[in-house]
């Protein structure tokens, strides 16, 4: 037994101390997490229901037909539930600046048999995706690691449909964590208007909406784009 509590305070300090390195070289690098620290991502923290996929999938509202884009999909933790919950007539796009966990989530398509999602090997800023193309997009995680946060906003901003939601969750737990306030301002400043906010300020979701155009806000609703 005490070979075995000597191997688990051994894992526990190695993960300690990768975490640790992480958090001091994020605020002078982007370094997104690494493809072989993936399973660290694939799993629910146990200690913040705020960041479970489910918890997160639940505040947004899906329904059956919807196009969602998961940018920095990582391991897919959000991409396959998601599509389950959009179903065939639905979409998803999985979006990773690595190969390495695009092929992992499409991994996990194959073995659900899903054929709604589309894989984009891009990140954020890059003009990848379109205009008013979504009607939800989740950044869990994300948005620390981005080099120009204004400008991944911005395209958020455009690719999402008129009453779009934008869903960013964060955890004190993960390295590039950014505050309630950072992330409202600059979602704020990328046009986007909150609606909820769901958790507390070390762990936290932020759900925004892209407002209708001015010239249709006072349209009946079956007139709307």
């Amino acid at each position: 037994m005490e070979i075995v509590a000597y191997i688990i305070l051994a894992v526990v300090c190695i993960i300690g101390l990768v975490f640790a390195f992480w958090h001091v070289g994020s605020r002078r690098f982007q370094l997104p997490c690494p493809v072989w620290l993936r399973w660290m991502v694939e799993m629910d923290n146990p200690f913040t229901k705020t960041c479970r996929a489910q918890t997160i999938i639940e505040h947004l509202g899906l329904e059956s037909g919807m196009a969602v884009l998961d940018a920095g999909c990582g391991p897919g933790r959000l991409t396959i539930p998601i599509a389950g919950r959009v179903g065939d007539h639905g979409c998803v796009v999985a979006m990773d600046i690595q190969e390495g966990m695009l092929a992992r989530t499409k991994q996990k398509a194959l073995a659900e048999a899903l054929s709604n999602i589309d894989f984009l090997h891009a990140g954020l800023g890059q003009g990848t995706l379109g205009s008013n193309r979504f009607d939800a997009t989740v950044l869990v995680t994300v948005l620390g690691e981005i080099p120009n946060r204004a400008k991944a906003l911005k395209e958020i901003y455009g690719a999402l449909k008129p009453a779009g939601i934008l869903s960013v969750t964060e955890t004190v737990f993960d390295p590039h964590f950014q505050r309630r306030g950072t992330v409202s301002r600059l979602a704020g400043e990328a046009g986007l208007v909150p609606v909820e906010s769901f958790g507390n300020r070390m762990s936290f979701t932020m759900n925004f909406q892209k407002p209708y155009p001015k010239e249709e806000e006072h349209a009946p609703n079956h007139l709307r784009a």
